[in-house]
This record gives C-alpha cells, structure tokens and sequence, in this order.
C-alpha cells in the first residue's frame, strides 16, 4: 500500500457521533482533516439511543436540523428492580431519541459537506509517530499522514491501542442491541436491572423502539454462548422485561451484538492519540448518556484544536490542556457512574435502593442531575 501524498492536520480514527462532530468543527475552522471508519453508512451500532437537552443546541449549531425531525421527547424515566419494583420519576432535563443508523448517516453528510475526507470500509491497521509533526496512519486502503491523531472507535479498542493487562482486571461484557415494535410510552426511558446488567428502553425516530443492554460475558458463557438462552435464563428474571421481549415486535433478524467491553477510566491521551466518547473508555451505563458526553468531549477537543493549530501552541500545552478541561467536565459525572454501577444490577441492593429512592424524590432528582449536564 502506498502513503498517500496529502497530508491531514488531523485524523480521527472511527466515524460515530464524538469523531464526526469534532471533524465537522474542525472543517468548519477551516483545519484539514480526515476521518477513517471501518464500516460504510448507514449502519447500526450498540448503543441507547437517548440523547440528553444537554446536546440539543449543539447537534443545531453543527447543521443538524433536529426540530424538523420528528424525535421522541422524553421526560420520564423508570428503573425498575429485578423483584419487581418500578421507581418513576420525572426527567427535568430531559432528552429525545435517535437512532445511530440515522444520527451517523446525517453527520456524515453534513461532515463531507463541509469538506471533511472521510474514508468509509477503511480498518486502521497501525498508528506510529513518525517525528512531533507527523504521524503515520495505516489502513487497509493505504497509509495517511497527520500532525494529530484522535481515537473515538467507541467501545471496542482496536488491536493496536488495546492494553491487555488491563482488559484482564476488569469485567467483560457484552451489548446487545434490538430494535424493536411494542405498545410503550413515547416520552419515557425505562432502565430495566437483572443480576449483573442493565437493560434500557426509549423510542427512536419513525415508531421504532431501541432496546439494548449490556450483560457479563461470563452471563453468555454459562448460557452456552446464546444470546436467547441468556436472556431467557437471566433477563427473564425482571418481569418488566420478560413482559417487553414476550410481547415486542423484533424488527432485526438478529441482534447487533459487541463484545469484551470494559469500563475503566484511562488517560486522555494515549500512544500518541487524543481520546474522546466512549475509547476514553470511563463512560459506564449509569453516567448518563454516552453520546452526549462525547458530544461534549468532541466540542472540548475542537476548541483545544483549533488554538493548537491556529496559535501554534506546543503539543504538551495541548495534551495537558485537554486533560484538565476533561476532568473538570466529567469526572464528578464518572464517579457518579461508577457509584450507581455499584448499587444497581444486584438483585437485592437494587431492590433496596429503588424502594428508599421512591420516598425520596429530592434525592432522586440530584442523582439524575449528576448524570445530565447543563446544555453547551
């Protein structure tokens, strides 16, 4: 494969909802970029599908036009125990659903619109800093050049970024994600516990529902590796959510299903790569909402980038910069996730803990304010 001749300020490796809307940020302050994802648009991807108000402003000012889309607003959540128990509660914030397939479709037009290179089927093989200004990207159409490299390949962390030491100390799972036909409430998200995963429901766009949850894969294994089977055995034992997977309409042939996921909290910056979304790899189920979290990371990081390029500050000014602003943004968020992982997905602690939320609405609404943030 050859290297081709243009080189990139800046190269974002995975094309989802964090590396898109940092390259069209990028592209709209008039800085090169180009960014490589491994499958072709439009597809789907494991994840909840709910976006909190937090991003709403933001995801305009890119160029989507959200209020002429049509998307489920919702204001209620319920979390339910695997004994039964149902704590509701409303969203003051609130959020609106879309799904990835159409979410990722629409930035990625938008993206190339704005004259973002974005190399669709392209699996990057191989990132190596070549010297403080250039580092080289191998792929599988060819190799690339750029002065900045950025990782938002989501969940799974491809093999030559993957730390294996620490993939060994923490809890493997796996997602699953269906969409799905049923009888439910437009504007509630639902966050179903079993023992050792959470399982979340919410509407999407044109009728659909999304639902999706993340399961240990030792869970899989003594299912013997199938996906109904583990849900029949484990998610069953909720009865909210026997009651869904009994009576929903699948809308899949099969579940899109990601495995050895982990949730651990790493460094901003890695071999060479800035991190954002969820390859910065300490977003868990309970923080909040994912996407907008990398969301939020993506404006950070573009902000970060464009004095970098522009003022021609020092990379170490750079990396430590984004540093400081990620934690000041997020790690109150994290911990909080991490907290609430702690308590939930236990058959009984959950039962506890929803039924004392239940006489506690105050405290229930400064749980949730922890993890939905303030509107950027």
């Amino acid at each position: 494969m050859e290297t081709s001749p243009e080189n990139y300020s800046c190269a974002v490796i995975g094309g989802g909802v964090a590396g898109l809307s940092l390259a069209i940020q990028l592209a709209d302050a008039g800085i090169k970029t180009i960014v490589f994802e491994k499958n072709t648009y439009p597809f789907h991807k494991v994840c909840g599908e709910y976006i909190s108000m937090e991003s709403w402003n933001f995801l305009i000012e890119l160029g989507l036009p959200l209020a002429e889309m049509n998307l489920p607003m919702i204001h209620e959540v319920g979390i339910s125990s695997e004994k039964g128990f149902m704590l509701h509660a409303p969203l003051v914030s609130g959020g609106f659903g879309i799904s990835r397939f159409t979410l990722d479709k629409e930035l990625c037009v938008l993206a190339r619109q704005k004259g973002v290179t974005i190399l669709e089927n392209c699996k990057v093989e191989d990132v190596k800093q070549q010297s403080d200004r250039i580092t080289l990207i191998k792929t599988a159409q060819g190799t690339y050049a750029a002065q900045i490299v950025c990782g938002s390949y989501g969940k799974y962390t491809p093999s030559f970024a993957r730390n294996t030491q620490e993939l060994k100390k923490n809890i493997n799972y796996i997602g699953v994600k269906y969409h799905i036909k049923i009888n439910f409430p437009d504007n509630k998200i639902e966050l179903h516990n079993f023992e050792g995963g959470y399982c979340g429901i919410s509407k999407v766009e044109a009728g659909v529902y999304c639902l999706c949850y993340l399961a240990t894969s030792d869970q899989l294994k003594l299912a013997g590796n199938n996906i109904k089977k583990l849900e029949e055995k484990v998610l069953h034992k909720n009865p909210f959510l026997k009651k869904i997977f009994t009576e929903a309409e699948f809308l899949f042939e099969e579940p899109i299903v990601i495995s050895n996921v982990t949730f651990h909290k790493k460094s901003t910056y890695e071999n060479g790569i800035f991190l954002l979304g969820d390859a910065a790899g300490s977003i868990t189920p309970l923080c909040g909402n994912g996407m907008s979290m990398g969301l939020r990371a993506s404006n950070i990081l573009a902000q970060l980038l464009v004095s970098f390029f522009k003022e021609d500050v020092s990379k170490e000014a750079l990396i430590h910069a984004y540093a400081l602003a990620w934690n000041d943004q997020f790690k109150l968020r994290i911990q909080a996730g991490y907290y609430l992982q702690s308590l939930f997905g236990k058959k009984n602690t959950t039962h506890l803990v929803l039924k004392a939320l239940n006489k506690m609405p105050g405290v229930t609404q400064k749980i949730i304010g922890l993890t939905h943030g303030k509107s950027f």
